[in-house]
């Protein structure tokens, strides 16, 4: 069992009132908040051993650039990489997705090729892709979901083909809260000769992540998302595959050596790190990782589980309320509606009774299109919620229902 108290007191923002209200943070799928243990190590890291990184010779640089590479080696350790080369430091899963887009594309994808993305993807894993497909004439197909938000497996296989040369998927839809089987669309995708890219920004940090296991070739994800800062990511990828592709940027730290003639690139990582790299925020991650684990990522599991399942239920009483889907896999978030109300209105009175929810279509427009609906209000849960944050979350859409009544 999880000591919920003492875990509340190391999120100092959890102890503020909005509007006068006891704050109710129900929005951690779009960032978590930070634990004093992040909070005080980025502190003492500016105020101890701020200095550049690799090109130091003096004690800072010296000190800087090992918390910067013992989190490289944190985060390898976390998600079992193979080896620390394989762990690129990006500033969120965004620009870890583009990375692979650009790179990976350059070199593997031509004129004809097709990639594969679902129905329910994340805005970041949908727009690199289709400019990439523009680019290189290359054709994005779309797999879609059921009425239960879950990937629909058979159409899976039917898109599949010689063809396909890269799958991009998320590890948890970031509007529904539902558990891709990766596993399986993994499996059948090298069996065709495809690769794939596993957008794991609302997977990480909820459950174990074993990339070996997986054998998927690239996973992505974000700091802001884990309890770290912001503004700084991750992209695992093979290392095979990581030495084959060519430079994202170019700039210091990428290089070897550099002449007007010849410029000859550095090994991995670095290689794709190029210029000043956000050290203190990579540090963070390695910070939140030791805090995540000192609570342990199984502990965590069956604790958000067993929230959001009491979520589930709790909301399901509510007349008038739909829940978008109901996946036999799901984690982490709740998407809902209120009949005759529009999702914005609900969440600009829950904020006023201190809860905040997200609104609108959650970077997700085609999941959204796929539904009929042009929003929904999401719920997302960390193991800093309770359940008593659950009974007042029901208790404000009462409110909201009576005051639209």
């Amino acid at each position: 069992m999880l000591d919920i108290n003492k875990i509340r007191n190391d999120f100092p923002i959890l102890n503020q009132k909005v509007y006068g209200k006891q704050l109710i943070y129900l929005d951690n799928g779009a960032t978590t908040q930070k634990p004093n243990q992040v909070i005080d190590y980025v502190s003492e890291f500016y105020s101890t051993i701020n200095s550049n990184i690799h090109r130091g010779v003096h004690s800072l640089s010296g000190k800087s650039t090992e918390e910067y590479e013992n989190a490289r080696l944190t985060i390898k350790d976390y998600i079992n990489a193979n080896s620390e080369k394989e762990i690129i430091f990006t500033k969120g899963t965004t620009e870890a997705i583009n990375l692979v887009a650009s790179s990976f594309g350059e070199e593997y994808i031509n004129e004809g090729d097709e990639i594969l993305v679902s129905q329910t993807e994340h805005h970041s894993n949908i727009v690199p892709w289709q400019m990439l497909c523009k680019r290189k004439k290359a054709i994005l197909k779309v797999v879609p979901v059921n009425n239960n938000t879950e990937i629909v497996i058979e159409e899976f296989k039917k898109l599949l083909s010689n063809k396909t040369k890269l799958i991009a998927i998320s590890q948890v839809s970031n509007a529904f809260g539902t558990i891709m089987p990766i596993n399986n669309i993994i499996q059948k995708a090298h069996k065709v000769g495809a690769y794939v890219l596993v957008d794991g920004a609302q997977g990480v940090q909820h459950f174990k992540t074993d990339v070996q296991y997986l054998d998927c070739d690239f996973y992505t994800f974000s700091g802001h998302k884990i309890y770290a800062e912001t503004g700084i990511g991750v992209l695992y990828g093979k290392e095979e595959l990581l030495n084959k592709m060519p430079p994202y940027q170019g700039g210091g730290d990428m290089i070897k050596t550099v002449s007007f003639e010849k410029t000859e690139y550095a090994d991995l990582p670095l290689k794709f790190e190029a210029g000043t790299s956000n050290y203190v925020g990579a540090a963070s991650i390695a910070k939140a990782i030791d805090y995540i684990n000192s609570i342990g990522l199984d502990n965590i599991y069956e604790y958000e589980n067993d929230l959001v399942n009491y979520a589930r239920k709790e909301l399901t009483k509510i007349k008038g309320l739909k829940i978008i889907g109901s996946p036999t896999n799901n984690t982490s978030s709740i998407s809902f509606l209120l009949n005759g109300i529009h999702h914005y209105d609900a969440g600009m009175i829950l904020d006023k009774l201190g809860i905040a929810v997200r609104t609108g279509t959650h970077c997700a427009e085609p999941a959204m299109k796929r539904f009929d609906i042009t929003g929904t209000i999401r719920a997302s849960f960390s193991f800093y919620n309770t359940k008593q944050e659950v009974d007042e979350l029901c208790k404000g859409i009462l409110r909201v229902k009576k005051m639209f009544d």
